[in-house]
């Protein structure tokens, strides 16, 4: 059996890394200031119920990749759904197939 190391706060790191993160620090800085990983500080803040997390980019890859199969399939002279299992190869692989 293995056990997981915790990584411990005092009370004290605990109200300096939330009074830094409200106040606007990065992440970053405060995980190197306080000589802890990223992650553990993200853990941490979300833990305490303070961490927000950076909002991620609207789904445009699927967008993307429904194009591409689109004019793949206009190459091939074929209806695009006959190729919508495309969908699971990569965007790089589909790009290549619409510049052959």
């Amino acid at each position: 059996m293995t056990s997981k190391t915790v990584v411990q706060y005092t009370p004290e790191q605990t109200s300096t890394l939330v009074a830094e993160y409200t106040a606007g620090a990065s992440v970053e800085a405060i995980a190197t200031a306080m000589g802890k990983s990223v992650r553990s500080v993200i853990a941490k803040l979300s833990r305490e119920g303070v961490y927000k997390a950076k909002p991620k980019a609207a789904g445009t890859a699927t967008f993307r990749k429904a194009q591409l199969i689109e004019a793949i399939a206009a190459r091939l002279g074929v209806p695009s759904e006959k190729l919508e299992s495309l969908e699971k190869a990569t965007k790089e692989a589909l790009e290549l197939l619409v510049n052959i």
